[in-house]
């Protein structure tokens, strides 16, 4: 039997269960199928067939009718959309580190094959394939979510790039100046004050940019030193 494949994190993968035998007259139950990031999320129907102007198909609708056409001779019994969340905190000691560059590289690789956390499924996956897939990633049943729709609702933006009529779009928002933030007065000076709280990106970084350049061109400032979170998926 084959070993499992390795999945990465938050990628597209369907579990299908087989019945008889391969080519080399193997009898293997369970393949895993998948879907590579390169392909895009969703497709186009062309104008031949699709009964309005902009029509789109899921890549993993067209990947489910079509599962069959990947084990010729065998029966596709049962099958389900899976992805798998891993942890992807980076941890790095910069006192250890001698090339942060490389360990940096590194590190960001290692990331998409972490230690599983949480596993989801198609709303209809069976007890069996579930099961199956929650020990193969060495998770308990309560990091298990049954998902009634697509997994990943995030890929539904590309269709503001696929669809070209700006009715449909919000109108683009205009950041503004920080209000806590006096334009034309020394940033420094009103920190000796108070604190600054800014609201990006509904207000404008162009507080924050001058900010810094007042910093790197005072003579009493040493050193800048920044905390950055990643607050986006």
């Amino acid at each position: 039997a084959h070993p499992f494949p390795q999945v990465a994190n938050k990628s597209l993968n369907f579990i299908v269960r087989l019945k008889g035998r391969d080519a080399f007259g193997r009898e293997n139950e369970i393949a895993i199928v998948k879907v590579p990031r390169a392909l895009p999320r969703l497709i186009r129907m062309p104008p031949k067939v699709a009964p309005k102007e902009a029509l789109f198909v899921s890549l993993s609708s067209i990947v489910r009718a079509h599962l069959h056409d990947l084990f010729p001779g065998r029966e596709v019994t049962e099958f389900s959309q899976f992805r798998v969340t891993r942890h992807s905190d980076l941890a790095l000691d910069e006192e250890d580190v001698r090339n942060l560059r490389t360990a940096l590289r590194q590190g960001l690789q290692h990331r998409h094959y972490g230690q599983a956390v949480r596993l989801e499924v198609s709303a209809g996956c069976s007890v069996f394939l579930s099961n199956f897939l929650l020990g193969q990633f060495d998770l308990p049943g309560a990091a298990l979510y049954r998902v009634g729709g697509p997994v990943n609702l995030v890929r539904l933006t590309q269709l503001v790039d696929l669809v070209n009529d700006p009715a449909l779009l919000f109108p683009p928002w205009r950041s503004v100046w920080p209000r806590q933030m006096q334009p034309g007065v020394s940033i420094l000076e009103q920190l000796r004050h108070r604190d600054i709280l800014m609201h990006q990106p509904f207000e404008s970084f162009d507080g924050l940019l001058a900010f810094l350049r007042e910093a790197v061109n005072d003579p009493q400032v040493l050193v800048i030193k920044q905390t950055i979170y990643r607050t986006g998926s």
